[in-house]
Formats: structure tokens, C-alpha cells, sequence
């Protein structure tokens, strides 16, 4: 009789309390081996677990490759987009901004990362085991309420794309469907291993640079404007809301539970505190790199935009659906139209950050409630979520040119008032040494992150005040409105209050309990 496929073995839904049977971010089959060099002289060395092997440009190799998935987040249509206002509407001086928010949006990915790599387990994962049923039901109430925003915004790029790319023969709704068929090739990528499917993510990374990157010399915009943007802050009045923006664009709750999750595809060994700590050094280089490499790509962006828009009398007009237009007026045809090549670079935006939300979804969905799905079920599951509310919302904008752009609002918004909810769980449990062992962050990394933390949930507070005082009307909706604002103002505190006392009852992971014996 022949070998039966273990997927097909595998039943269509099995939930069991047996630690064999619980849901894993990747099957032991599924992770990349990482040669052990040096085995033999760490453990003659008589510290073998706590000696960290001497850096290898072969394991930077082999552990390359989580960090530009989650750098895909950084760059999805929303960011874009946010890019392209910013230049447009405050020209070059938020381009210190930007690379500060990357700076900060990398602090938080390297948590993430630590957690994942330190724990074994995901944060979604932990969050399951460390929160009360109610509260772990909250978060992912609210972890799918980001992703489904986030997806929305992704995939609605990906038709606008396709609209352009086909000289408008293709309707939104149609890319919207075209766009919801990418998790069965993201399936399909699966079925040839993690590192085949990082391999299109970086073909992905790739052709955005170049697309942009031809932009950027299409513009040819001034280089002393730019490295005054980047080493002077300037802030205005007129220009806080594209401020605003581009602080509350940059970290996403999605990713940090995805980041969390993809650190683990390595096979390293838990019980020795030097190969995590290992790990740990690799994947803060290739993540470092990763978002250098999204910065400029974002930097490409919003110079193109602010060398052609800023001070113009359509700034504050250009958005996602008509930028590729604006460009063609402005730059012309050249040797290839850049109204295509706006198209094929915001294309490979919007299909990679589709699939990453797909991944995200997947590991949030098995983390919180413990589900072990076939592969194709969770990515159906996944993908319904958003793709339901984008045909409407296709539909609708077919009609309305006006939809998008309120649409947008309405989706920062939501995916702002998520933050907290992703965002102070991680922080809680990478600073308990009962969870993290030996690897819980320092006093400074400590208050650097909560600074970073606050500094983040103030900005997106102002913007939601914002936006609520310029959309909300009636004393009905006001309440009604005050009371799930009491609501979440008081879970926040919660989260807060429940990180303080984690100590006092928080169960070590077996990994870091062994490998502190």
C-alpha cells in the first residue's frame, strides 16, 4: 500500500488539550534545518549551551527570510498611500518622520521576533494561555477586526492595480476576485517549502524597488531637499494629519502576531540558551535589513510625489485610484508609460500583502482558539473575511469615486484602535522573566518600548479624536459612541494592570525552563 499524504491524513478539524495535537505555527517536517557548525567545539568548551557559535554568512543565509515577510506590512497600498499624501500635501518635510517611525516599527518587530524565537510559541499563542477566556476572546475579536481592515486596504489596491494594468478594461470587483484567488497560489507555494515561498516574497520586495526606483529617477528629485528632510524635523499645522498618518501606518497589529509566528520556521535547539541567543543576533540583522530596505522604498514614494505635487493645486486630491494618472500628466509617457509602472509596483504591494494577511490570519485564528484546520480551509476562512466586505465595498466605489478615500479613513481608524490590543500583550510578556527566562528585556530596551508604545497610542488617540469630532452627529450615535470609548479605554487599563501582576503567576515555557537547568 502506498505512503498516504500526511496532509490527507490529517482530519478536517481536530481540538484536543494534549500538548501533541495543539496548534503549532509550522510542523517540525515544515522548518528550515540550521547546520550546526561548531557543535562539537561548544560542547568540549564546557559552556556548549551558553556559548554562542561565531557568526557564519551561511546561517545568515539560512535565517533570512522572516524578516522581509513582515516587511511586506511596511509596505502594503495603505502605506503607499499614506506615502504619496504625505509628499504630495507636507513635500519633503516628513521624510525624518518616516524613518524614524521605521526605527520605531523595527523595535517592535524585534520583540516580536524575541518572543517568538525565546518562547517557541507565537503571540497569539500566549496570549491563549496567559488571559482569561473573556479576555482572550477580546483580542482576537480585535486581532481580526485589524487583519480584516488591513486585508480590505490591501486588496482594494491590488484591483486598483489591476484597473490600471489593463487599461481600465477590468472592473474593481473583477481584481477584487483576481485578488481573492491568491490563496490557493499561496497554497500552492506552500506545498514547496518556506523557503520557496520567501523566495516570491523577495521577487515581490524586488519588483517594487525597481518600479519605484524608476519612478524616483523619472522625477528626478533634488537630493539636497531630501537629505534636509531626512536630517531636519519639521513639523507643522498644515501638516499634522499626514504626520499623523504616517506614525499610525507603520506598525500594524497583524504583523506583530505574523512576525512572532515566522521566527519559528527555523529548527533551532530550545535547549541551549546559545543557539537562541544565536538566533536571536541573525534575525535582528536580516530584519534590520529588511526594513532599510522598505524605508527606502517608502522614501522612493513619497520624493516622487512631493518633487511633482507639493505646492500644487491637486495635492490634496491625489489618492491610490488616481495617482497613476497624475504621474502620466506630469512625467509623460517615457520609454515605458509610468502610469504602467505605478500599476506593477502597486500590484506587488497589494498581492504580497494580501498573502501575508492570509499567513497572519492563519496563525491568529490557530493561536487564539487553538484550531487545527487543513491548510485550504484556514486560508478560505481567512480570505471570506475580507474579501465579503470588499466586493460590497467594490460595488459601491464602481459608482462613487468619493467611497475610497472615506473608506480609507474609516479603515485607519480601526486599524489604529487596534494597536493597543497587539501591542501591550507583547509587551507585557517579553518583559516577564517567568515567561521570557533569561532573555526578558532590559530596564532601558524595557522603558524605550513602552515610551515607543505610548508615543504610538497617543498619536493614533489624536487621530481618532480627530476624526470622530469631524464625523460624529446626534446625542444618540455621541453616546452610544462614549460608552464603547469607556469600554476600551477600560480594557486597555486592564491589559496594563493584568501585565503587572503576570509575575505572580505566569507559567515558564518548557524551552527556557530546560535551558535555564
Amino acid at each position: 500500500m502506498l505512503p498516504q499524504d500526511p496532509e490527507q491524513q490529517r482530519p478536517l478539524l481536530v481540538g484536543s488539550d494534549h500538548e501533541e495535537q495543539q496548534e503549532t505555527a509550522y510542523d517540525s517536517d515544515e522548518k528550515v534545518l540550521i547546520d550546526r557548525i561548531d557543535e562539537d567545539d561548544a560542547e568540549n568548551s564546557g559552556s556548549g549551551s551558553d556559548r554562542v557559535p561565531p557568526f557564519s554568512w551561511k546561517k545568515l543565509w539560512l535565517f533570512t527570510g522572516p524578516g522581509f515577510l513582515m516587511s511586506i506590512a511596511f509596505l502594503d497600498p495603505g502605506n503607499l498611500g499614506g506615502d504619496l499624501q504625505a509628499g504630495a500635501i507636507a513635500g519633503y518635510s516628513l521624510l525624518w518622520l518616516l524613518m524614524w517611525a521605521t526605527a520605531m516599527g523595527l523595535l517592535v518587530q524585534l520583540l516580536a521576533a524575541r518572543l517568538g524565537v525565546a518562547t517557541g510559541r507565537h503571540l497569539a499563542e500566549l496570549c491563549r494561555e496567559e488571559y482569561p477566556t473573556w479576555a482572550r476572546l477580546v483580542l482576537w475579536v480585535m486581532a481580526e477586526l485589524a487583519l480584516i481592515g488591513a486585508d480590505i486596504q490591501e486588496v482594494i489596491g491590488s484591483a486598483i492595480a489591476i484597473n490600471i494594468l489593463s487599461s481600465g478594461f477590468l472592473p474593481l470587483w473583477s481584481g477584487v476576485i483576481i485578488t481573492a484567488l491568491d490563496c490557493f497560489i499561496f497554497l500552492l507555494l506552500e506545498n514547496y517549502g518556506v523557503r520557496k515561498l520567501e523566495a516570491v516574497f523577495a521577487v515581490l520586495i524586488a519588483t517594487m524597488a525597481v518600479s519605484f526606483a524608476w519612478m524616483f529617477g523619472e522625477a528626478k528629485p533634488s537630493g539636497i531637499e531630501l537629505l534636509l528632510g531626512i536630517l531636519i524635523p519639521k513639523l507643522s499645522s498644515k501638516t499634522i494629519q499626514q504626520a499623523v498618518g504616517v506614525v499610525g501606518c507603520i506598525i500594524m497589529p497583524h504583523n506583530i502576531f505574523l512576525h512572532s509566528a515566522l521566527v519559528q520556521s527555523r529548527e533551532i535547539d530550545h535547549s541551549k540558551k546559545g543557539r537562541i541567543q544565536e538566533a536571536l543576533n541573525y534575525y535582528s540583522i536580516e530584519s534590520s535589513v529588511a526594513l532599510f530596505v522598505s524605508f527606502i522604498i517608502n522614501l522612493f514614494v513619497t520624493t516622487v510625489f512631493a518633487q511633482g505635487f507639493y505646492g500644487t493645486e491637486i495635492a490634496n486630491s491625489i489618492g491610490l485610484i488616481n495617482a497613476g494618472q497624475y504621474l502620466q500628466e506630469k512625467y509623460g509617457g517615457g520609454f515605458f508609460p509610468i502610469l504602467y509602472i505605478w500599476g506593477i509596483g502597486l500590484l506587488a504591494a497589494g498581492q504580497s500583502s494580501t498573502i501575508t494577511g492570509t499567513y497572519a490570519g492563519q496563525f491568529i485564528m490557530g493561536g487564539f482558539l487553538n484550531l487545527r484546520l487543513k491548510k485550504w480551509v484556514r486560508a478560505l476562512i481567512t480570505r471570506s473575511f475580507a474579501i465579503v466586505p470588499t466586493m460590497v465595498v467594490a460595488l459601491v466605489f464602481d459608482t462613487s469615486e468619493g467611497t475610497l478615500d472615506n473608506l480609507n479613513e474609516w479603515l485607519n481608524v480601526l486599524q489604529s484602535v487596534q494597536i493597543p490590543f497587539a501591542l501591550i500583550p507583547l509587551l507585557c510578556l517579553v518583559s516577564k522573566e517567568q515567561i521570557m527566562g533569561t532573555f526578558t528585556i532590559g530596564p532601558i530596551l524595557k522603558m524605550a518600548a513602552w515610551l515607543v508604545a505610548a508615543l504610538v497610542i497617543v498619536i493614533n488617540g489624536y487621530l481618532l479624536v480627530d476624526f470622530f469630532s469631524s464625523e460624529v452627529n446626534g446625542v444618540l450615535f455621541g453616546s452610544v459612541l462614549g460608552v464603547f470609548i469607556s469600554a476600551y479605554v477600560a480594557f486597555i487599563i486592564y491589559l496594563v494592570s493584568r501585565g503587572v501582576t503576570f509575575s505572580s503567576w505566569c507559567r515558564q515555557p518548557k524551552s527556557v525552563t530546560e535551558a535555564e537547568n
